[in-house]
């Protein structure tokens, strides 16, 4: 017999079983011999009170031994069968290779970038000389962005396909299973590229194809259905079903749709800084204390506030993390965040935005690009007001928000360093006009929040992508072209790992 109960659990015995186990035999009002082992479904931190605490919802196994849960795969081998052209290695690309198998279909992966191991010497000089590889960085390569951009799972996105499918699949290639029970999910940067790896070498083991440093130059039809790509190489790769998953950055594909006339269209986005704050004060606001448990993890804060009818919010928050440069190409200025496994670096940072709607951004009626030209705008004025190998605009919070340049800057995690300056230079008058009223809002709804200790750093623009490809409702074929599939963020479809890669496998599953 199987029972399901919630139980509070104390931060120092979160790892301790037979605590647990006693827990279980008080909540059921059964003896605790009877209770042959217990599993955690659900585990989140409950800090409402003073006292901080586990809420757990835990599955005991009462006069009956627990049950090995073991995932199967329905992988076939694919090497002689039908081909999937599938544009992109990040997470909707490599989820839609998964699935193509599963469906007896071949995946054929190209890649601009390279192998996710080799990625790692280009962040290197990234981030030590400020000296962006345009193919290979925090966006392209292996893995797409997430993966050496932080590795969160939590999503909102439960309607829009199997959100467990795809925890138990990373499981399956080796991410840790706390994945499945944890209410916010994260795998680490330290891990996913082993993790990246392992997906990689399951698709060719099934007869796959990945292709590494190919840039798609071109998509070949015949009378308006795919034919197949072009590489830069010159090499022809044939197939009626392409699936285009290059992500937000790849605007060189937005560029190749133009030239073929083949409709695109400009898309809201959201622009902003990131703000790092010491680990220690974020901490201390959520979790009530002046020194916190070893036992509980650095917490996270979601923030939101209207302003002059503008929403401004927390995005992509980084508790323990660091404040990376992921510019995609030179002159450029892009900040984004991410966390190891552990989350035990010293800051948290957090993606704080505004909304740019069409209404801001004239000619984005009639113009496709209009948006990610004034993306691109914002970019390139942080990176002058930076002064070139990738030094970030910053100002502290209250000087910013006061209006004064900052003096200096505090200790930070951005590795090609920060130069101060007025970020009202940079950022658009409504953006900054909207942040100055709600910074010290986030500060009344969460002590310290509001403090000079913490830096903004100038820009976050790469939130999600400022053009969308658009696709049929029910075949999520592009209306003109059949046997294109748009997918993922970089055709406005998804908002992280987890609805990027649902969007991989819908696509896949719709190919007939």
């Amino acid at each position: 017999m199987q029972k399901e109960i919630e139980i509070a659990i104390s931060p120092e015995r979160i790892e301790d079983s037979s605590y647990i186990l006693h827990l279980g035999s008080k909540g059921l009002q059964i003896k605790l011999d009877r209770i042959k082992g217990f599993k955690i479904r659900k585990r989140s931190i409950d800090a409402r009170s003073k006292h901080v605490v586990f809420r757990a919802r835990v599955i005991f196994y009462i006069d009956e031994e627990p049950l090995t849960e073991i995932f199967n795969t329905n992988f076939q081998y694919v090497h002689n069968s039908r081909p999937v052209i599938i544009i992109g290695a990040g997470p909707a690309g490599l989820f839609a290779a998964i699935q193509c198998i599963e469906k007896g279909l071949k995946p054929i992966i190209i890649e601009r970038g390279k192998r996710v191991q080799d990625r790692r010497r280009d962040l290197a000089k990234l981030n030590r000389e400020g000296i962006v590889d345009e193919d290979s960085n925090y966006c392209f390569g292996e893995g797409g962005a997430g993966t050496y951009s932080d590795g969160k799972l939590f999503t909102r996105s439960n309607k829009r396909g199997d959100v467990d499918k795809v925890l138990k699949l990373f499981v399956a290639h080796g991410a840790n299973e706390d994945i499945l029970v944890n209410a916010r999910p994260h795998i680490g940067t330290n891990k996913l590229p082993h993790i990246i790896e392992a997906i990689r070498e399951n698709i060719i083991k099934y007869g796959g194809e990945v292709l590494f440093d190919e840039r798609v130059v071109d998509i070949t039809t015949d009378k308006n259905q795919v034919s197949g790509v072009l590489l830069a190489s010159g090499e022809q790769v044939k197939s009626n079903h392409v699936i285009v998953a290059t992500g937000h950055s790849a605007r060189d594909i937005f560029t190749l749709f133009h030239k073929n006339k083949w409709l695109i269209e400009a898309k809201a986005f959201a622009l902003g800084v990131r703000i790092e704050h010491p680990q220690s004060i974020i901490d201390q606001a959520q979790y009530h204390c002046e020194i916190c448990s070893e036992h509980l993890p650095p917490a996270y804060y979601s923030l939101v506030e209207q302003v002059n009818g503008r929403g401004v919010f927390s995005f992509c928050m980084c508790p323990g993390g660091v404040i990376a440069p992921c510019a995609t190409a030179k002159n450029e200025i892009v900040v984004n965040g991410w966390s190891p496994s552990k989350r035990n670096n010293p800051h948290a940072n957090s993606g704080t935005v505004i909304q740019i709607n069409l209404e801001d951004v004239p000619g984005s009626d009639s113009n496709p690009f209009a948006m990610l030209n004034f993306q691109q705008e914002i970019e390139k004025r942080a990176f002058e007001a930076g002064g070139g190998h990738l030094v970030a605009p910053a100002q502290r919070m209250i000087d910013f928000v006061e209006g004064r340049i900052s003096k200096d800057l505090p200790e930070n995690s951005y590795k090609p360093g920060t130069i101060s300056a007025d970020l009202t230079q940079i950022l658009p008058k409504f953006v900054y006009e909207a942040l100055r009223g709600a910074l010290p809002v986030f500060g009344k709804k969460m002590k310290g929040y509001y403090t000079n200790d913490a830096i903004l750093v100038a820009v976050e623009s790469r939130t999600s992508s400022p053009i969308r490809i658009p696709r049929d409702k029910d075949t999520l074929q592009h209306p003109e072209i059949k046997g294109l599939y748009p997918c993922g963020e970089g055709a406005g479809y998804a908002g992280g790992i987890i609805s990027a890669a649902i969007d991989g496998m819908n696509c896949a599953d719709a190919i007939n």
